[in-house]
């Protein structure tokens, strides 16, 4: 028997720990990455700190460790670098001199990961467009790569002089590629407006924080959930009904640390669903060691795309996976949220935001009578808030 299983491609993962970024949370930032290889169907081998006020101008990390780099690819035979910052293209153009493989920064990996996962074609239009603008000031070094990177874009021809050329081709591309995006756009709103009737609720969230799963559990739908990043790209909108009490609910994609500017300008009208929402269930995973750096991550997006002023219910998912450290009574170590349990954290929570806030799982169904109960009382007042009573 012959094993046909494609084998997956190894990686080496590199990143600094600036001035702005402990040792800790770049640990933190490498483990999202392995995550993110992991997802685009690879595997890290090995990772790479290391420590520098600023990223090296010409090869990101010093002269040292590159060479500590190359020695490692080229004993283990490693196919790829990650690195968990973009690189400028002279950048990448040097570092491929100095490690002679596969060299990737984070933006090129989740424009992977968002290209395999585009199921329909609006997802897709929507990747490609960001894939073509992220490549189009990259054509310089590419060339050694050209058939494997621009095989979805019909690109093609080696030599330097053809560059600009193909500059014109992707730029050309790219004009197709806007139009037939705004033609999306404007049958979506087209949409979002004959539904404008009725309350509209987004889950929003980090990626892979259950949102797929929250929604299918509510909506009783079967929309694709796994513990993968970026499982759901298109946005999922689903009639719900409590208590005689109808609204809308979509499944939106989720965000993450660094989210590259041309995916949030090329999914502007998946967002649309998030901007013209009148609430948003944020749900956390409070299971996450760091989930209130992920929190933040979200409200910065949030913000970026003009929807932070929306009602939201703080919705900590995955409590089932929930651990915390007991402390010894004689320990006078200040109390953290490692140290936490749950009921603590609720009442922290409750008393810092201020907003409606409950603790649940969607994979065990815990607390979700409670959190429809919650739903329905605030769509209720959205919805008097719109629709106020006839008094007499």
């Amino acid at each position: 028997m012959f094993n046909t299983a494609p084998t997956k491609e190894t990686a080496v993962l590199i990143g600094l720990a600036t001035r702005n970024q402990s040792l800790e949370r770049i640990t933190e930032y490498l483990e999202e990455l392995s995550f993110l290889v992991d997802t685009a169907g690879g595997v890290a081998v090995k990772t790479f700190i290391q420590k520098l006020d600023l990223p090296d101008s010409r090869t990101y990390v010093g002269k040292g460790k590159m060479e500590e780099i190359a020695a490692y690819i080229e004993e283990h035979q490693v196919d790829m670098a990650v690195f968990d910052d973009e690189l400028s293209p002279s950048q990448i153009r040097n570092i491929e001199r100095i490690l002679n493989c596969k060299i990737l920064d984070r933006n090129n990996l989740i424009l992977d990961i968002f290209a395999r996962r585009a199921a329909t074609s609006h997802a897709r239009t929507q990747v490609e467009l960001a894939q073509c603008e992220y490549l189009l000031p990259r054509l310089t070094r590419m060339w050694t790569h050209l058939e494997k990177q621009r095989g979805g874009i019909g690109l093609r021809g080696p030599g330097e002089q053809e560059i600009e050329t193909d500059r014109r081709i992707l730029r050309y591309r790219i004009s197709l590629l806007k139009e037939k995006l705004e033609d999306i756009d404007k049958q979506q709103a087209t949409q979002r407006k004959n539904r404008r009737d009725m309350v509209r609720v987004a889950l929003v969230g980090y990626t892979n924080v259950g949102k797929s799963t929250l929604m299918n559990l509510l909506s009783k739908s079967d929309i694709f959930a796994e513990n993968k990043l970026f499982a759901t790209l298109d946005t999922t909108v689903r009639k719900m009904v409590i208590h005689d009490l109808p609204f809308l609910l979509s499944d939106t994609v989720g965000f993450i640390r660094k989210l590259p500017h041309t995916l949030i300008e090329s999914f502007k009208s998946t967002l649309d669903e998030v901007r013209e929402s009148d609430l948003m269930i944020h749900v956390v995973d409070i299971s996450h060691h760091d989930f209130e750096e992920q929190i933040s991550v979200v409200k910065q997006t949030l913000t970026e795309i003009g929807a932070s002023d929306k009602p939201v219910i703080m919705l900590f998912n995955k409590i089932d996976n929930y651990t915390h450290i007991v402390k010894e009574e004689d320990d006078l170590t200040p109390v953290q949220k490692e140290n936490m349990t749950l009921e603590e954290l609720e009442k922290t929570w409750m008393a810092k935001d201020n907003l409606p806030c409950l603790f649940v799982s969607a994979t065990e169904k815990l607390n979700i009578d409670e959190l429809k109960e919650l739903i329905y009382s605030e769509v209720k007042k959205l919805r008097e808030l719109r629709y106020p009573p006839i008094q007499g």
